[in-house]
Formats: structure tokens, C-alpha cells, sequence
């Protein structure tokens, strides 16, 4: 059976800016703690250090997630480590669908992923800065790997062909 390949580009400035963002709302939401500011620092210090963890933790999320979908992940070349530690690039996942997977869900999984690795990335953070908060993101993440397993097993129905019957 013939298979469908599927790639997903995961753009890594739009998840640093998405992880940055939410860690920053968080913290400002919630400035009565006592290390709010830690919390929110994600965001606003964009320094090495900050920005180095982002990278790790995504780096892991992303190792992660082609575990999670290693039986349709195409094997590449490329390394975790390689695209976890350069600042440039994005992350990409080739994935060899079947031949009746419906490609209308292909956005779907995009997202999922997407979602995916940024919860998992805001987790290991608030693991670091604020443990209380990561278990909701764990659970984020969770919702997020459902939604993906739920999109790849989407399928096309065949249609059924009805033979022309001649009346002469």
C-alpha cells in the first residue's frame, strides 16, 4: 500500500516567542507571589541564559514528541541535539501516513505539535520557577498528544462504485 509523507516545520521563532509570551502573561497575572518576577523573566530578559533553556526545554520537547510519533516518523538525518542547540532553523518532522490518511487534518497535527512542544517547554520552566503551575501544562501537553493521535488515525472513506447496469 502507498504511503502519504507529511511534513510538519515547527517554526522556532514563533515557539520562543509563543513560550516567551505565555510565561510573561503568566507572571504578570500572578505578581502576588513571591517570584513572579522569575516567572516573567522568560520574556523580558531575551538573555543566553534564558534563552538557552527555552532552546534546551524545546529541545526536549521535541525529542519527545518524535518518540510519540516514532511509528510514523520517517528516519532523517538530522540530530535533536544539532537543531536543539542552534539558534536558526526549525524543527521539522517527516511522517509516512497511509495511503488513505485524510490530508484535511494536516493542519491539525501542525498545531497539536505545535501546542505540544510549547506547553512542554512552558512546563519544564514553571518546574524550574514556579512548580505549582507546571502540573496544568503537563496536563496541556497531554490534551495536545491526544489531539495528535486522534488526527493521524483520521481516515478517508472509500467510495463504493456501483457497476452501470446496461437495460438493453
Amino acid at each position: 500500500m502507498a504511503k502519504k509523507e507529511l511534513v510538519i516545520t515547527l517554526v522556532k521563532s514563533e515557539l520562543i516567542y509563543e513560550v516567551q509570551n505565555k510565561t510573561y502573561l503568566t507572571g504578570r497575572s500572578r505578581e502576588t507571589g513571591d517570584n513572579h518576577e522569575q516567572v516573567a523573566n522568560m520574556q523580558m530578559n531575551d538573555d543566553e541564559e534564558h534563552k538557552n533553556q527555552i532552546l534546551r526545554s524545546l529541545g526536549d520537547a521535541y525529542r519527545e514528541l518524535k518518540t510519540k510519533l516514532s511509528n510514523y516518523l520517517v528516519d532523517t538525518a538530522v540530530k535533536s541535539s544539532d537543531v536543539q542547540e542552534m539558534e536558526t532553523g526549525d524543527f521539522k518532522l517527516m511522517l509516512n501516513m497511509p495511503s488513505n490518511f485524510n490530508q484535511s487534518v494536516a493542519d491539525s497535527i501542525t498545531a497539536a505539535c505545535h501546542k505540544y512542544m510549547v506547553n512542554t517547554a512552558i512546563c519544564d520552566w514553571f518546574t524550574i520557577t514556579k512548580p505549582d503551575e507546571a502540573k496544568s501544562y503537563a496536563d496541556l501537553s497531554a490534551i495536545s498528544i491526544q489531539a495528535i493521535r486522534e488526527s493521524v488515525n483520521k481516515r478517508t472513506t472509500p467510495k463504493r462504485v456501483i457497476p452501470e447496469v446496461s437495460t438493453t
